[in-house]
């Protein structure tokens, strides 16, 4: 039996330690574990196993780690398996992270049916590290449940963590129509349940204007096809005493339940698997460009076009037919 086998029948088998070393393989860089880790998810994927994705984005200070594990507690209170995928940002200068998430999961982080994994944002966009997918398609292959995806914050590159879902949560705060402004549209459109976090003590009343507010404001954009009547909607919720969570898992359910009926769910999951396939092309051809003798070919080329030597389009197709040659 080769490694690949080995390692894939022990994170079939629901073996945590073994998925944790199979993500840290798919997000390494080197070729050789690049090879290795193509060769796992193919193996993988035939195994056809499927669990519910939801994103999670929200504003900085909004609770998402407190609220995940609280939402992550409920769920395998019900017998479910839960895997949190939570993406850190990263040193702009070493390109390092805190990865405190499980830390401050630490009760989560303790449950045999729970696996939460920190990833460095590094120099990736969108919320999500660059290898998010994968790790995605690892913890399915594992055997879990649901698939919880926390983004860095909420900006107008947030949206990409959306494209690789089934849900799309926004966790915002109690506040007021200053902050209901400050939320992207695009975020807000990609959204398919808004939840108002702290709705508690003090916080309680404002959280309820809030989801008014934030209701509101979804009537007012456009109905999809995806969504059943009534989504997407807005709804008060609160990791701390633990109100809301079961209104929330209900409708996330309740849209989760709809859009596999009228086929939406495998319409999107085969686009996110185009798409997943169409930026490895690209990256594949950034990571051709990083060769020695590419940059030193578009060193000379840059050079002769600056010196007017040669065109930039006839530089650019030159060092492509040399890539792509």
């Amino acid at each position: 039996m080769t490694e690949t086998e080995m390692l894939s029948d022990r994170i079939l088998a629901g073996d945590r330690r073994a998925l944790a070393r199979a993500v840290t393989l798919v997000e390494s860089t080197r070729a050789d574990h690049r090879a290795k880790a193509t060769a796992l998810l193919e193996v993988l994927r035939r195994a056809g196993r499927q669990a519910l994705r939801i994103g999670m984005s929200g504003t900085p200070g909004v609770g998402k780690s407190t609220f995940i594990e609280a939402f992550g507690m409920m769920l395998i209170e019900q017998g479910l398996r839960v895997a949190v995928l939570a993406v850190d940002p990263s040193s702009a200068r070493s390109g390092g992270s805190i990865l405190g998430d499980k830390t401050r999961m630490e009760r989560l982080s303790r449950e045999k049916g729970a696996f939460i994994r920190p990833s460095p944002a590094s120099s990736q966009l969108g919320g999500v590290a660059r290898r998010t997918r994968e790790a995605v398609a690892l913890c399915e292959a594992a055997g879990f449940d649901v698939v919880l995806i926390e983004t860095v914050g909420v900006g107008q590159s947030e949206t990409m963590v959306a494209q690789m879902c089934d849900l799309f949560v926004l966790l915002l705060a109690p506040a007021g129509g200053d902050e209901l402004q400050g939320v992207k549209r695009g975020i807000m459109e990609m959204a398919d349940l808004i939840l108002v976090n702290k709705a508690d003590g003090d916080l309680k009343a404002a959280a309820t204007r809030t989801v008014a507010d934030y209701a509101g404001a979804l009537r007012l954009l456009r109905k999809r096809p995806q969504d059943p009547e009534g989504f997407p909607k807005a709804l008060p919720v609160s990791a701390v005493t633990g109100a809301g969570l079961d209104a929330a898992w209900a409708e996330m359910q309740t849209l989760a339940g709809w859009r596999q009926d009228i086929g939406w769910w495998d319409r999107t999951r085969a686009d996110q698997a185009t798409r997943w396939f169409e930026e490895e092309v690209r990256d594949g051809l950034l990571r051709r460009l990083s060769r020695p003798e590419i940059r030193a070919l578009m060193a000379a080329r840059a050079a002769a076009v600056a010196r007017g030597e040669i065109s930039p389009e006839a530089a650019a197709d030159e060092v492509l037919a040399r890539v792509t040659g």
